[in-house]
């Protein structure tokens, strides 16, 4: 019989971030572009020349795509979907039978071993398509199984599974709890250790099961899945460090039980539910990595995965691009299309802009991926953070394009003898990629931590209250041999040589604003440090706006040499560099409006009427409406226990 399962840890906030920061990758073993980017060091030599794939990566991924197109035209009934809220089982079908649930799996298990620049290819292509079957195939391979047992499974994990993930089974990524989102310091599913006393070989391998009890919420993928990995703690005993820990289970394993499919405000095919758990045994053998490394094994797997996002948000731009040009062009206002009216023209404009630029953050962060030359955990992160909020925006600025008809569902406009353009349900279905992995408040707090490693490495001991003072002395004599160094380098810089950056031609001056602002945005944070000291990472609102204007950065560095590359590679060199130019020019009004605001800004009377709001004292605003919304908890009763609910699981044929 398995031990009772432990209510959510009681944590405070101190204990809270000690667990996300014994999670990091620690460590920087390879050169990082956006990493000194924050530091002031605009190292364009990290991404310039635009790297490139290999000939036969780029022959394997375009036969895939072409075969992915054909089964996007011809077997993806988008409309159906959106009407039906599911993903029909012959489109899953399909799905396997073109190899799709293996694009990213060795071919020595018989996936189709796409590099990740096609594989993100891919996921804009079938996210055109129908997002709902994009997230199907991204939550089984960017989180899914599959990436975790590439990156820390054993040999005889991925033989085990990886064949059956790459043509059959479906996986989802359980991390979420009705009470855990982005703090897993409060995990509460358990995994109880019953090894019957045996001994361990080695860290990754025990006798015996372990049993997991819990209830997970939000699991993409997990009302069809075949293969879950599941986060849950181990309680530390004798033989057992504890922790935080991955595992491969079952999905029809006696004890697993899908109470319920969510519905959303958008990508309503998405099989997303609560799953308990109650008595699951599972094999010590399909613990992924040792004990305690679960939240490592998730943020690394995260490091590459969170690029499926922005991947498929490049895709959404582009039918933005199309929709917006096809319509401006058409509609009538005044004697002239409505394209050719100012007022129009520059969100079409910033629709085409915004789109290269979410292209080229993308494929170079995916290319310098596949490279692996570089760390690029800063690099995905601010593409997944940038492109959730950019093509928000663009579907926003399309939908006031189409005015009532932006508004209007597709079917209505059928109905009525209009082509049938989804606008509003591209804007609902990207508005959740804003929360997805990583919410755009969390992202800002994620990348902002990296960017200041470099200062928290030699002067975090000067900032933490609670170091003695011989540790302080110590932090001091490194702090000053670092910054002795560092903020000399800040003062001048290429960005201020006229000629600098020449071989980029119209765009130089944009990167010469990149150099000359990366090291304003250094000296801004090392100003804040010096100011705030311990209360730095209090300062949110303000972290914000450092991560913000470091991805404008990133992503103006990127179009410009992604213009570069299509300069002397095709024929749209001239029409890409103007893309380009835009973008920068856009990029750098919106750059320039955040340093205004590190400084000048509401933060503090934000915060007082926060207070006033979260205490009581504005009920009277209130007064004068009803609220519709129905009774119940704010959060979800998930004691653990047998279920009391049919289980919905939905076994795919």
């Amino acid at each position: 019989m398995s031990a009772p399962a432990q209510q959510p840890p009681k944590v405070t906030e101190r204990e809270a971030r000690q667990t996300a920061e014994a999670a990091r990758e620690q460590d920087w073993h390879k050169p990082s572009f956006a990493k000194e980017l924050f530091l002031g060091r605009f190292r364009l030599d990290l991404v310039h020349p635009h790297p490139l794939p290999a000939a036969e990566d780029v022959r394997r991924g375009e036969a895939f795509l072409a075969t992915l197109r054909t089964f996007c035209e011809t077997r993806i009934d988008s409309a159906r979907i959106e009407r039906e809220a599911r993903i029909p089982d012959e489109t899953i079908t399909g799905l396997k039978e073109i190899g799709a649930l293996g694009m990213k799996i060795d071919p020595k298990y018989g996936g189709l071993g796409l590099t990740q620049l096609y594989y993100n290819r891919a996921l804009a292509l079938v996210g055109s398509a129908s997002p709902a079957v994009g997230a199907l195939l991204s939550a089984h391979q960017s989180i899914g199984v599959p990436q975790p047992l590439k990156l820390f499974g054993t040999q005889e994990q991925k033989d085990a599974f990886l064949p059956r993930l790459a043509r059959t089974d479906l996986s989802a990524f359980l991390l979420t709890e009705p009470d855990v989102g982005s703090d897993p310091a409060r995990l509460a599913t358990t995994a109880v250790p019953e090894d019957g006393g045996t001994s361990r070989s080695s860290e990754f391998e025990s006798g015996g099961d372990y049993v997991l009890d819990g209830v997970k919420l939000w699991t993409t993928n997990g009302v069809v899945a075949d293969l879950l990995v599941v986060m849950a703690r181990v309680p530390a005993s004798e033989g057992h460090r504890g922790g935080i820990t991955a595992f491969v289970v079952e999905a029809d394993s006696p004890g697993i039980t899908v109470e319920h499919r969510n519905a959303f405000m958008g990508l309503r095919g998405l099989e997303n539910g609560v799953t308990r758990f109650h008595g699951v045994r599972v094999p010590a053998a399909h613990r992924i990595g040792p004990e305690g490394s679960g939240l490592k094994i998730a943020l690394t797997t995260l490091n590459t995965g969170r690029l499926s996002l922005p991947a498929s948000c490049a895709g959404a731009g582009k039918w933005c691009l199309k929709i917006a040009r096809e319509w401006s062009g058409v509609r009538e206002q005044w004697g002239r299309p409505v394209g050719r009216h100012e007022a129009v023209g520059t969100k079409i404009s910033f629709i085409a802009a915004t789109t290269f630029a979410l292209e080229a953050v993308v494929d170079l962060a995916s290319q310098m991926a596949d490279e692996d030359r570089n760390d690029i955990r800063i690099e995905a992160a601010l593409a997944k953070l940038y492109g959730s909020e950019m093509a928000w925006l663009i579907a926003d600025e399309l939908v006031q394009i189409r005015g009532g008809r932006g508004y209007e569902t597709a079917d209505s406009l059928a109905a009525r003898g209009e082509r049938a353009i989804p606008a509003e349900q591209v804007l609902r279905d990207l508005r959740i990629n804003r929360i997805f992995e990583g919410s755009t408040e969390i992202m800002h707090l994620l990348i902002a931590r990296e960017a200041v490693d470099a200062h928290l490495s030699v002067a975090g001991d000067l900032i933490d209250p609670d170091t003695s003072l011989a540790d302080k002395a110590k932090a001091g004599v490194r702090a000053g041999g670092f910054y002795a160094r560092w903020l000399p380098g800040l003062v001048a810089g290429a960005g201020q040589l006229p000629g600098a950056y020449g071989e980029f031609g119209d765009l130089a001056g944009h990167l010469r604003y990149v150099e000359r602002t990366s090291r304003k945005l250094a000296r801004s944070t090392f100003y804040a440090m010096s100011r705030w000291q311990g209360r730095m990472e209090l300062k949110q609102a303000f972290l914000g706006r450092i991560v913000d204007i470091g991805a404008e950065l990133f992503a103006m560095s990127a179009a410009c040499v992604r213009a570069e590359l299509l300069r002397t590679t095709t024929d749209h060199g001239r029409e890409a560099h103007q893309l380009a130019d835009a973008f920068c020019h856009q990029a750098r009004l919106r750059t320039e409006e955040l340093f205004g605001r590190l400084w000048s800004n509401t933060d503090d009377l934000d915060r007082k009427v926060v207070e006033g709001v979260l205490s009581g004292a504005y009920t009277w605003l209130e007064a004068g409406i009803v609220d519709p919304s129905g009774e119940g908890p704010w959060i979800a009763d998930a004691t653990p226990g047998p279920t009391t609910e049919p289980d919905l699981h939905r076994r795919l044929p």
